[in-house]
This record gives structure tokens, C-alpha cells and sequence, in this order.
């Protein structure tokens, strides 16, 4: 039998209209500036979603825009996977929500949860899907409107988030000497930080939809420390090294930490794609963002060395190689 693997044969974003500068959230009374979150962030604008985006509203956009660049029509997916912590709603999945949107009656969607890792997850994910012929084309999705959950009177908090939606597809071709497709992918998660980053509301909970908390330093702490395991271990099974790497495409959180771990792993900053300075933290939308992003402006081209890597609530974490 032959070696089916997953390649990214399209890629799509979408932002709301809406741009928040640092600036216009100090002129809106929250106690900041914006040389005190350039410095500790990087980041300088983020996108707001507007009273009729809604998630699957934003991922619809982001997975059409997938699909164009892809040369498809929504009746060539079969499977649909929605990384998210912003649903629509509680039930049914946003993914099905797309699903319809779209126009695809065939198949099968669901969402998956793992906030900002979701995106890794979602890609590990579809990979078994398909590289094990249980589906022959995915869109991917990571969508957010994390604007709803964030407290707004915690300047800690409200200044590093935005929303926004970002999709790749993902097609089942047998393996060649391309070596095109997801090479591994590695996965992590650790419960016993939940108090570190979270939200305080949930229906099994509390019936509310929560606000969004965060120990800044403990998840810095952790996400430099600890994550790179997953990035060696996808270098140890693919036999790769961070010299091989054509781009290193890190969940966009916080620059410190990116510019921090990329150090940490020895890959060069000029191989760093980032895009916290005019997103922010877009939970799992943000590497499909910057994927789109540094796809549409000529960065990313076939058959180079990507690697994607994002630590997300929980915690999760993970990190995938994908030969583009």
C-alpha cells in the first residue's frame, strides 16, 4: 500500500475590518500605552470582530479563501475541522456551521479545543484522517473572536488579543520524491496548569460564558522553558535540524517569547514569521494567519521546510513539520 501524505495545496485568512491601535485602546480609558505593550509584546494593532462576525462567520471566509487559492469547490472536502475557543455556540459545532455555509453536504465536521494549540492539534489531527485514507480532502480551520471573552478592564489581559480566522486544505496524495506534506507532528498537554491560563466560566460550571485569566509570567516562564521538547522531538523523527528549516511559524502571543524560544531551538530570527505586531494573539487562528500571510506576500514556496508550534491553555501544546 502506498504512503498517503497530507499536503497543504491551499491557504486563506480572513480579519475583521475593524482595526484597535494600541493608542485607541488608551483614548478608550484602559490604562495603558502604547510604548508599554510594543515593549512587552510586540504588538501594535489587533482586529476586532463585528456585532454580525461571528466565529463561523470569520472561518467561513478564511476556508473559501483556502479553497480559492486551492483551485477546489467546497464538494471536493470531505472532512471539516474547526480549532477553536470561541464557538458560536454550545452546540451544534462551529465546523458544521462552516459545513453549511459552504455548501458541503458530504463528509463529516467537527470542532476541536485545544485554544491556542488548537490549530497544531487540528493539523495532527486531519493528517490521521487522511494520511490513513479516512478522508481525501480537509479544510483546516482555525477561527476565533476571543474580543468576547477577554475582560476589558484588565489592561494585562485585554491589550494582547484579537480575532480573526485562517484555514489551510489539506489533500491525500500518495508520497514521491517531493517529499511534499505533513512529515510528524508531536502533541503535549498538562492539566495541572490550568489555573496558569484560563477562563472562569463555562456551561458545566458556572452557565456563564467566563472572562478570560491569565498568570503572564508563569505562561511566559512555561513557554519558553518547556515547549521546545515537542520542536526536537518533530527534528529527531523527521531527521531534520533548525538549519533545515526554510520558516519557523510559532503561535503569535507575545514577540519576547517567540524571538525567546526560536534563540533557545538555534533557529535563525530571519526564519521567524511574525505577524503579533498586527494581529496579536489570535488564539488558533494565529498560524494559519501567518501562514496566509507569509504565503500571499512570496515567503512561503513549495517544497520548502515549515514548521508550525503553539502552547495554548491547559496546557496544550504540540509542533508539526510540513514540507509545503
Amino acid at each position: 500500500m502506498a504512503l498517503l501524505r497530507s499536503v497543504v495545496v491551499g491557504c486563506g485568512a480572513y480579519l475583521p475590518e475593524t482595526i484597535v491601535t494600541n493608542a485607541a485602546l488608551a483614548e478608550r480609558g484602559i490604562e495603558t500605552s502604547d510604548e508599554w505593550i510594543v515593549q512587552r509584546t510586540g504588538i501594535r494593532q489587533r482586529h476586532i470582530a463585528g456585532p454580525d462576525e461571528t466565529t463561523s462567520v470569520l472561518g467561513t471566509k478564511a476556508a473559501q479563501a483556502a479553497l480559492d487559492e486551492a483551485g477546489l469547490s467546497p464538494a471536493d472536502i470531505d472532512l471539516v475541522i474547526c480549532a477553536t475557543s470561541t464557538p458560536d455556540h454550545t452546540f451544534p459545532s462551529t465546523a458544521t456551521q462552516i459545513q453549511a455555509a459552504l455548501g458541503i453536504e458530504g463528509g463529516f465536521a467537527f470542532d476541536l479545543q485545544a485554544v491556542c494549540a488548537g490549530f497544531v492539534y487540528a493539523v495532527a489531527t486531519a493528517d490521521r484522517f487522511l494520511s490513513t485514507g479516512g478522508a481525501k480532502r480537509a479544510l483546516v480551520i482555525g477561527a476565533e473572536t476571543f474580543s468576547r471573552i477577554v475582560d476589558w478592564e484588565d489592561r494585562t489581559t485585554c491589550v494582547l488579543f484579537g480575532d480573526g480566522a485562517g484555514a489551510i486544505v489539506l489533500e491525500a496524495r500518495e508520497n514521491d520524491a517531493s517529499d511534499r506534506g505533513v512529515l510528524t507532528s508531536c502533541l503535549r498537554s498538562d492539566g495541572r496548569h490550568r489555573s496558569k491560563l484560563y477562563v472562569d466560566g463555562g456551561p458545566g460550571s458556572t452557565g456563564t460564558t467566563g472572562k478570560l485569566r491569565m498568570e503572564g509570567r508563569e505562561v511566559f516562564r512555561f513557554a519558553v522553558g518547556s515547549v521546545t521538547d515537542v520542536i526536537e522531538e518533530a527534528f529527531r523523527t523527521s531527521g531534520t535540524t533548525a538549519d533545515d528549516l526554510t520558516w519557523f511559524v510559532p503561535h503569535q502571543a507575545n514577540r519576547r517569547i517567540i524571538e525567546a524560544s526560536a534563540d533557545k531551538l538555534g533557529i535563525a530570527r530571519e526564519k521567524v514569521v511574525l505577524t503579533v505586531d498586527r494581529h496579536g494573539n489570535t488564539s488558533a487562528a494565529s498560524i494559519p494567519l501567518a501562514l496566509a500571510a507569509a504565503r500571499s506576500d512570496g515567503r512561503i514556496k513549495e517544497g520548502d521546510l515549515v514548521m508550525i508550534e503553539a502552547i495554548g491553555g491547559g496546557f496544550t501544546w504540540g509542533a508539526a513539520l510540513i514540507r509545503w
